[in-house]
């Protein structure tokens, strides 16, 4: 007899790095990967997947209150009982003001699409993740938010709300001694996000590649402990990083 899928969901799952990890998934036996994004498309659907896995894919909004609390639900309506692995993706990046120039609804705007929704998708997810005998809460950061190693860009919404991740992660790691949760600094990867953001610096494109960030986020959240990663800000290639 076959043993019971591994349950990953991932949001932001239709593009750049978050359609990577969805296909890196699905490429793998024994799998049912629910994609969350915005707006689910049948080309999705279509995405190859090996013996035994599966794919669900869930409309999510993360500037929805909501949307956490429908996808989950929307995710049991659909035979999920528990979730193994969920990774936060989704994240939203509009601008490099320098603070000087940052505005109110900028600044509010990335904090709760890049903060307080992957908050609330741990919230709706938390009990099926305690029903895994392994669950990983995992967010997707960016060095951008990083204090020790801060890049010398403008950069007034996203790398703040990005910085602010790392203290959630703790917190739960604190919180939930059943559960391994960390944040993954996946690096500046070529997708339409990173490369837009290296144009404004002057530069062709970004300089890491979305296979080995893609690569990386499986690896670590495939075999993230509490004793190794818990509530640690971790790079794509393992590397625990000072905050």
């Amino acid at each position: 007899m076959s043993p019971a899928p591994t349950t990953v969901l991932i949001t932001g799952g239709n593009r750049g790095i978050g359609l990577g990890v969805v296909e890196k998934f699905l490429s793998r036996p024994n799998y049912t990967v629910i994609a969350l994004n915005r707006s689910p498309s049948d080309s999705l659907q279509s995405t190859p997947s090996a013996e035994g896995s599966t794919l669900i894919v869930i409309k999510y909004d993360a500037s929805n209150p909501e949307s956490a609390k429908n996808a989950i639900r929307a995710a049991q309506e659909q035979g999920v009982t528990h979730l193994d692995i969920v990774i936060a993706n989704a994240a939203v990046l509009t601008g490099y003001p320098l603070v000087k120039d940052a505005t109110r609804d900028g600044m509010l705007h990335h904090y709760l699409v890049n903060v307080v929704a992957p908050v609330e998708l741990y919230q709706a997810a938390r009990e099926l993740l305690s029903k895994s005998k392994k669950p990983v809460f995992s967010i997707i950061g960016s060095g951008s938010g990083s204090l020790s190693r801060h890049p010398p860009i403008p950069n007034a919404y996203y790398g703040a709300s990005k910085a602010v991740l790392p203290w959630y992660a703790l917190r739960i790691h604190s919180e939930e001694e059943w559960l391994s949760s960390l944040v993954i600094d996946p690096g500046w990867v070529k997708t339409e996000m990173g490369n837009s953001g290296a144009v404004q610096f002057g530069l062709k494109e970004a300089y890491g590649e979305v296979e080995d960030a893609v690569n990386g986020i499986y690896n670590l959240t495939t075999t993230a402990t509490r004793e190794k990663f818990g509530g640690k800000l971790v790079q794509y290639d393992g590397e625990i990083l000072t905050y």
